[in-house]
């Protein structure tokens, strides 16, 4: 695996394995919320890390487990 995810299985891994992060509803959906606005502070720190489409993938992920249920 990628240091960046590529797939929303390794992206779940590197969450719950890795970090340790429950996908709790709760979580999911703070997590959502957060990068669904643009002027959050981590939201911005993260697109300048990461880059733009990192940041919407990431967020498909997490709407992904939102579906899912995680």
């Amino acid at each position: 695996m990628d240091i960046v995810p590529r797939t929303y299985e390794d992206w779940k891994h590197c969450i719950t394995v890795f970090c340790g992060i429950p996908l709790t509803p709760q979580y999911v959906q703070e997590r959502i919320a957060a990068l669904g606005d643009m002027k959050d502070h981590h939201t911005q720190r993260f697109i300048e890390r990461w880059g733009q489409a990192h940041r919407d993938q990431t967020l498909a992920w997490f709407r992904q487990a939102e579906e899912l249920k995680a």
